[in-house]
């Protein structure tokens, strides 16, 4: 789905072009995009290296298990479904863990083991549990505390103060789970009625 969206802006980008005579600029970021990108990724990639590294010593160390463990009694409120002291629960807190400190790529394979833990406890192998769809939510919405691409990103374009966007990221992510989390209740209590 998502490659026909995109398909679709591409489109309308490019027909939009034609029409206001940009010609020659559709050109110039088909002929440029593709060494823009090679750049960014050589850029970003010792920087993405380094905060692995860093999230990979916490948890050789103990530190990500620690405040992993930490977390886990409150997932307990949010997810019902999952018995406490489930793998699923640490899995859960070490894929937040990780949203936390902004390093998506590493939470990925938390997330995958979450999914693979639940589907589990899962009695409908077809149909997704309300913990999975409660995971989805604040998944995605994931709470960053420091959000290291974006700062990555800025560090790479010049910027003097690439971290001043973390207090801006903390209220915003926040906020966005705050609001997943409630459309995820409302929308359960109004299924489960049927």
């Amino acid at each position: 789905m998502i490659n026909y969206i995109w398909g679709f802006f591409l489109i309308i980008g490019i027909v939009y072009g034609f029409l206001t005579g940009n010609i020659a600029s559709i050109n110039n970021e088909f002929l440029t995009s593709g060494s823009n990108a090679i750049e960014i990724i050589v850029k970003m990639l010792p920087l993405m290296c380094l905060w692995l590294g860093v999230m990979e010593i916490a948890k050789e160390s103990g530190l990500l298990e620690k405040v992993s463990d930490k977390i886990a009694p409150f997932l307990t409120k949010i997810f019902p479904e999952i018995p406490k002291g489930h793998e699923a629960l640490s899995l859960i807190a070490s894929n937040f863990v990780m949203n936390m400190m902004g390093l998506g790529n590493a939470a990925t394979p938390f997330g995958l083991k979450a999914i693979k833990s639940m589907q589990e406890l899962n009695d409908k192998k077809d149909t997704a549990t309300r913990s999975m769809i409660t995971f989805l939510v604040i998944n995605t919405a994931s709470v960053t505390i420091i959000p290291t691409t974006v700062i990555s990103f800025r560090i790479l374009n010049g910027s003097n103060r690439a971290t001043e966007i973390v207090t801006a990221s903390i209220i915003t992510t926040i906020i966005s789970c705050l609001i997943g989390l409630l459309l995820d209740r409302i929308f359960y209590l109004l299924t489960s009625r049927r």
